[in-house]
């Protein structure tokens, strides 16, 4: 698969957060590649899952579990985001596939 620069650059805009997932999902509407499609299926899952499972973590009032908790998003985002830099279409490790499942329609 070969990637033009606008593909990529829509990858890359989807992982600054939810607001940048939102409008990488307007910029391929029209288009809908695969490569972008994927990459703003991912970000949109780790920052939705971020928020949710981030509100259940607050309710521990532990600094450890807290510190935790942001360092495996962070990872995931990290990961997620040198793939869409690196032109790669790799699901993030634990939830990338569900990801992929759940906003199929993306």
């Amino acid at each position: 698969m070969t990637l033009d620069k606008e593909s990529k650059n829509i990858a890359i805009i989807s992982y600054f957060t939810i607001i940048g997932a939102v409008i990488a999902l307007f910029m391929n509407n029209d288009k809908k590649d695969p490569f972008a499609s994927f990459h703003i299926r991912q970000a949109l899952g780790i920052f939705l899952s971020f928020f949710l499972i981030g509100y259940f973590i607050g309710y521990f009032d532990s600094w450890t579990i807290s510190s935790a908790f942001y360092i495996f998003y962070f990872i995931l985002w990290i990961y997620g985001f040198l793939g869409a830099l690196q032109g790669q279409m790799k699901a993030i490790p634990i939830l990338g596939e569900q990801f992929q499942k759940i906003f199929k329609n993306i």
